[in-house]
């Protein structure tokens, strides 16, 4: 459950055995080489696939034959088989002269080669859990698909609690959240798990997002607070009505006695939830002293058996932080009867209490700041402490100069990073006339820059696509991908236009016909469309339509490809933390089921135990 301030930890749990920095770099190594012959199918833009005659300058097989390889089962790729290959089974998947694809099944095994889980460079996410693995009871946790989306709720849920038990395990109390967008995690992180968390954006948007998501979670809680007091009564009455002999035995008993009016309510407890929240959103803890020096006062304090909460409703309270919840009793004996001593004592914790709620800060900030890889945290956090950073979908730099970020800054001693939007990183070597001394997002580590290897944006647009997705049924929008590319060759033959900084956007979605979806991206291109027929547009539409199957294809084997380029970018991270001398740990772990959250690796690193 939510629990009480965390206490000092014990010395640190073993972790599980790491990628050693050779292992990492030979692994970075291997999927280079493959990509550096792959790669021209998605440096090639859908959009200029009929332009520039894509199918025919890359493949030399048929579309049909494409599509049948690529749908074959790739039980031969996994498990045992794969140990059998090597990098040279896979030197025939290209033409050596060509350089066009000639072996589509090989082509096949060893995009499924080169993904992370067939390369074996990954921690287990249950490793790494059973080690930080401690004695505390589980939490109840807070239905987070109550007021979030499954596939958030899926993300949140496996990462806080992974950043939990880090945290406690070092004992860590500050949580930065970079790039936190609307504050699901930060919020989560806080509530449950009783972290103190930052969380920044560049947004204010988004920051403001944070804040109006704080209001409806407190409103939840609210919701939470009201069933919980319904559900406690109705299983009291429940009770009541099902031991009426037992009631009658109890009353009799009782009626043998003298009752004084002031303790009649002898042995039953009141729990009360705290209402009132700031109006961030997120509640002030209330101290728990003033209950604690109350029970000294307490003389022969007994719960009874029909007075406890029942388990639905304890696991309601759960939802708050446990110093939000004040449990109160009353005593055999008569308040005024209370010694001087005991008076006192009340006193003085009923003012620590109050002075506490007055100056308790808020659990979770959200705070609008840009952060880049010269960024001092310090200028933005005032009270910075020893912290762990994180990220969820950290979008493309954002998520390199996090990593560059814990590397350099002394009181940040853990990292857990989950970067997405690949197409937004910059890269060193893209454009050769611009290779200053900044900070790139790609590449990272030593290898690659010594390499001056690039990728490029269509290649990185490509990594995000979602193989797992294709597999299980989800189809890539090919006849609206068709239909720009057949709207790029009119504007070329029609009126000249090869580049333009306008863009065609969601036309599809929105267009009942080609001939519809062709006016309609004109005039958003602001070219003069009544100049060409209808019969003109159907013209280009009836030479390209028996074509489709080639940009079908075409477009599956960059699905096939996507994973081999993250893994490319995803190991060029570990193997910078690697290069660092103050990295005790690092590796790379699978916190997401990829259907749901295609983006699903997440890099981990940890400071050497001399630098907290």
């Amino acid at each position: 459950m939510p629990g009480p301030p965390r206490a000092p930890p014990g010395p640190p749990r073993a972790l599980p055995p790491q990628l050693s920095p050779a292992g990492a770099a030979g692994a970075l190594r291997r999927v280079a080489r493959f990509l550096a012959r792959a790669l021209p199918l998605c440096r090639a833009h859908t959009v200029e696939f009929y332009t520039r005659a894509l199918w025919g300058r890359l493949v030399a097989a048929r579309p049909a034959a494409v599509l049948r390889a690529l749908q074959r089962p790739l039980a031969e790729a996994s498990g045992a088989a794969a140990g059998r290959w090597d990098d040279d089974t896979f030197s025939d998947v290209f033409c050596e002269n060509s350089k066009k694809l000639i072996n589509v099944h090989l082509f096949a095994l060893a995009a499924k080669y080169y993904t992370l889980s067939s390369l074996g460079v990954c921690t287990p996410l249950e490793d790494l859990l059973e080690a930080l693995r401690d004695d505390s009871q589980g939490t109840t946790g807070i239905k987070t698909d109550e007021f979030m989306n499954s596939k958030k709720s899926h993300e949140v849920q496996v990462m806080s609690e992974l950043v939990d038990k880090l945290a406690n395990n070092f004992g860590i109390k500050q949580v930065i959240d970079i790039g936190s967008g609307k504050g699901y995690l930060s919020s989560f992180l806080s509530m449950q798990y009783n972290l103190k968390v930052y969380g920044i954006d560049s947004s204010n948007i988004n920051t403001n997002g944070a804040l109006e998501r704080n209001r409806k979670l407190k409103k939840h809680w609210r919701a939470y607070q009201s069933r919980g007091r319904t559900n406690l009564k109705n299983q009291r009455l429940e009770k009541a009505n099902e031991r009426p002999e037992e009631s009658e035995i109890k009353c009799k008993a009782i009626s043998a006695k003298p009752l004084n009016n002031d303790s009649s309510l002898q042995g039953q407890n009141k729990v009360t939830i705290q209402d009132t929240l700031p109006s961030s959103g997120f509640p002030e803890i209330a101290t728990s002293e003033t209950s604690k020096q109350a029970e000294v006062g307490l003389v022969d304090w007994t719960q009874s058996e029909e007075s406890k909460p029942s388990e639905e409703a304890l696991a309601i309270l759960n939802v708050l932080p446990v110093d939000a919840v004040e449990v109160f009793s009353s005593s055999q004996c008569n308040c005024a009867e209370l010694c001087e001593e005991q008076k006192a004592q009340r006193k003085m914790a009923s003012l620590k209490a109050k002075a506490n709620k007055s100056s308790e800060s808020n659990l979770y900030f959200p705070l609008t700041s840009c952060i880049t890889a010269e960024t001092e945290l310090s200028d933005i956090i005032t009270d910075l402490e020893d912290c762990m950073m994180v990220g969820l979908h950290t979008c493309g730099d954002l998520a390199a100069n996090t990593l560059r970020i814990f590397t350099a800054k002394p009181e940040i001693k853990a990292v857990c990073s989950v970067g997405c939007c690949y197409h937004l990183l910059s890269e060193q070597f893209e454009n050769q006339e611009d290779c200053s001394e900044e900070m790139w997002g790609f590449p990272m580590c030593q290898y690659l820059k010594d390499k001056g290897w690039c990728c490029g944006r269509n290649a990185r647009m490509s990594a995000c696509l979602a193989l797992e997705r294709v597999a299980v049924g989800q189809m890539l929008p090919t006849e609206s991908l068709f239909y720009r590319a057949v709207l790029q060759v009119i504007i070329e033959e029609i009126y000249g236009v090869t580049k333009s900084d306008r863009h065609v956007g969601k036309t599809f979605s929105k267009s009942s016909s080609f001939i519809d979806y062709v006016r309609k991206s004109l005039k958003k291109l602001e070219l003069d469309d009544s100049k060409l027929p209808d019969s003109c547009i159907m013209e280009y539409y009836e030479k390209y339509r028996h074509r489709m199957n080639e940009l079908e294809a075409f477009n599956m084997l960059k699905v096939f490809l996507a994973p081999c380029i993250e893994v490319l970018i995803l190991l060029d991270r570990l193997c910078y933390l690697k290069e660092q001398d103050n990295i005790a740990w690092s590796g790379l772990v699978k916190l997401f089921d990829p259907v749901k959250s295609p983006r699903c690796y997440a890099v981990i690193a940890l400071k050497k135990q001399s630098c907290f």
